[in-house]
């Protein structure tokens, strides 16, 4: 299958003082391998011209950033890429940056602009790596609120004043629930390790570090792993009280048994003989 976009002209974001960068969190995955361009600019990341004067940097977990595309422009872009996404999301995460070409002064991030000594594809593919990490992010801080929200009843449960217990499959849901956003998080979006194309472009490390810094791209993923650490360590916590409970009652059905067979045997014994 091939993704359709329109016949690209010359790349002219080199020259280009000024662009706009828009990330999308679309989808689980998109399937990468499936997609075929005769002249893609980089593999790693997936880097493909998009519209007129554009570009796409497409990452296998489902973030998409867009480089100087018009809104039609965009619109059939993601249209295209309908085809390659799994589980694609109601209301992606988006963000939204404005680059901006300075080529004698140093790479920072002011405001809503990230001033650029220039528009080459490395600092593009940079600039793509920080904010699909930061749109994902986003959309696991917006999953996690909703989550905490759901864990108070198993905490009430645990302190002994819920009116109702809690399911062992709730628990088992939220359990697994935190192990699969963990392995999203670590082992495909790598949020925690640098891209590729610093090992290829050393002096590219310190744009990045401010990036990385400015996104708070660390101290969002520790605060994400103290709540996932939380909402497993809850709903394990009350798994096990429940099984406890539930050996108990086993316990005391055992003693009930046993009891009523003695007294079943001293009857015999005593009245029916």
């Amino acid at each position: 299958m091939t993704l359709s976009y329109v016949e690209p002209q010359p790349l002219i974001l080199g020259d280009t003082q000024s662009v706009k960068a828009h990330a999308l969190f679309l989808s689980e995955r998109i399937d990468l391998r499936a997609i075929t361009t005769s002249e893609p600019l980089s593999t790693s990341p997936f880097t493909l011209h998009a519209g007129q004067s554009g570009c796409a940097v497409l990452f296998r977990y489902g973030a998409v950033v867009l480089f100087n595309l018009e809104p039609i422009e965009e619109a059939a872009f993601l249209s295209s890429l309908e085809a390659f996404v799994s589980n694609p999301f109601s209301n992606p995460k988006t963000e939204t940056v404005s680059l901006v070409v300075q080529p004698h002064d140093p790479e920072r991030i002011d405001s809503t602009e990230i001033r650029l000594q220039s528009m080459s594809l490395e600092r593009l593919q940079i600039v793509a790596n920080i904010l699909a990490k930061s749109v994902v992010l986003d959309h696991y801080e917006t999953e996690l609120a909703s989550v905490f929200t759901r864990i108070e009843p198993l905490a009430t449960s645990i302190q002994g004043q819920g009116q109702k217990r809690p399911r062992n499959r709730d628990l088992l849901h939220h359990i697994g629930g935190t192990l699969l956003i963990q392995h999203r998080m670590v082992g495909l979006v790598e949020i925690g390790e640098k891209p590729e194309t610093l090992w290829e472009l050393p002096e590219l490390d310190r744009l990045y570090a401010r990036l990385e810094e400015e996104y708070e791209l660390r101290d969002r993923l520790r605060a994400l792993d103290r709540k996932l650490a939380l909402v497993s360590r809850t709903a394990e916590t009350a798994l096990d009280l429940m099984q406890h409970d539930s050996s108990q009652r086993v316990e005391w059905y055992i003693v009930s048994l046993i009891i009523i067979e003695i007294l079943l045997t001293l009857y015999q014994l005593f009245w029916v003989t």
